[in-house]
């Protein structure tokens, strides 16, 4: 089967994580992943440690798996509490035009030291055809199939590792003859897994246009001289919008001063002088962050963003949610939330509801799928109005922890829902 041409600037896309043994995550799967996938439970439920499978996998990747390991206190802390075996991450990924490929990683510890125990890439080329491994290795030994259609029938090469701590796709990915395996490697080195802070935007880093926000976001200003410098008109756009979200906001400045420090500052409107970044508020520095994160000329394949809620005021929230999942036609996004103002933006569909269970571990369904919820939508309730009342079954430290599998799953009842919609008409 030949690929279809790709489509021009389509992203490539993950439609399915498996997780197994990892801290609360003994055994989870995320099926039919949408281009903006939100996590909302209540505190302690696992959706922090969602978020740090794909910031884990991403450093394996950019420091190396020795380095990701011993960040998050090795074994004895990142495994689950009495689980066996070892942490197992499994993402299924499609690049526009080809198959549905299947990237395997198992890490376990031996004498103290990470071990990639199973590694393996397959795809299933042809509706009829057999799914088979095109790339599969154990601590450090192993062969791929190279080309750029590997098949069954194509020739498996032996190509040791010099240790058993390194990732095949991220050596072989180095090289022309193995491109899917390097289209990988470039896809998971591109992500975007980000802890803005507010404070991040208050430096006077050094002069320099840069093409994107580091993960803190404290080399904003060099990102803006980038914009103003090549892509104006996206930077006049960032604008725009922080201008309709942060009243008398005109515009922001990078100002390269004397000593080769950038200074970044806000022009309030009703003023002629503009005011110095580092005394803007919290909550005009994390927009302004957000806004260019989300309009990056270039995307990075996938952006993961925690709590956006902070230091923004709540009726800011809809509009940003709207600002995601424009941004998910260029790249995908997976956020953590536990505003209701944000979720009243989003779609069943889109969220995913976490808790934990008797034994402690992370569980996890789609708001769609939950009892009631369609039901709700369809008359015209908002997601973060039925989280709120308990409908969602989880979110509420001091009312409901278990499962969301009452009928409706919580304390109101559909008239207490029409009444709601109604008042918000």
């Amino acid at each position: 089967m030949k690929p279809n041409k790709p489509r021009t600037g389509a992203p490539a896309r993950i439609e399915y994580l498996k997780v197994q043994n990892f801290r609360a995550l003994r055994e989870i799967e995320l099926k039919d992943l949408t281009p903006l996938t939100v996590l909302l439970g209540p505190n302690g439920s696992g959706k922090s440690t969602v978020f740090d499978v794909f910031a884990f996998l991403a450093e394996c990747f950019e420091l190396g798996l020795r380095r990701a390991w011993d960040k998050r206190g090795r074994a004895k802390e990142l495994k689950t509490r009495g689980g066996e075996g070892p942490v197992v991450i499994e993402i299924k990924y499609r690049e526009p035009g080809y198959p549905l490929i299947t990237y395997h990683l198992a890490v376990d510890e031996q004498r103290g030291a990470p071990v990639v125990v199973e590694e393996w890439l397959r795809w299933k080329r042809g509706s009829h055809g057999q799914p088979f491994r095109f790339l599969d290795y154990r601590e450090g030994q192993g062969r791929a199939v190279s080309g750029e259609l590997p098949d069954e029938q194509a020739k498996r090469v032996e190509v040791p590792l010099k240790a058993a701590d390194l990732l095949a796709v991220n050596a072989l990915g180095q090289f022309a003859e193995h491109p899917r395996v390097a289209a990988l490697r470039d896809f998971i080195t591109g992500w975007y897994v980000s802890y803005l802070s507010a404070d991040g935007g208050r430096g006077q880093p050094e002069a320099g246009p840069q093409e994107r926000l580091t993960k803190s976001g404290d080399n904003v200003a060099n990102v803006i001289q980038f914009l103003a410098e090549q892509h104006g008109d996206r930077l006049e756009r960032i604008f725009e919008v922080l201008r309709r979200r942060v009243p008398r906001i005109e515009r922001v400045l990078a100002e390269v001063m004397p000593d080769g420090r950038l200074l970044l500052q806000i022009k309030d409107a009703p003023f002629s002088h503009p005011v110095l970044a580092r005394f803007a508020s919290d909550g005009t520095l994390k927009m302004l962050a957000y806004l260019v994160l989300l309009n990056d000329p270039a995307p990075p394949p996938f952006i993961g963003i925690e709590e956006p809620e902070n230091f923004l005021h709540p009726r800011l929230l809809p509009e940003l949610a709207e600002e995601c999942r424009a941004a998910g036609e260029r790249t995908q996004l997976l956020v953590t939330t536990h505003s209701p103002f944000f979720l009243n933006a989003l779609r069943p569909e889109e969220v995913r509801v976490l808790w934990r269970d008797e034994q402690g571990y992370t569980q996890t369904r789609r708001a769609a799928d939950l009892p009631g919820v369609p039901a709700f939508i369809e008359h015209g309730a908002l997601l973060g109005h039925l989280w709120m009342e308990g409908q969602l079954g989880v979110g509420d430290p001091l009312v409901n922890q278990g499962a969301p599998t009452r009928p409706f799953g919580g304390r109101r009842s559909w008239s207490s829902i029409e009444t709601m919609t109604t008042a918000r008409v």
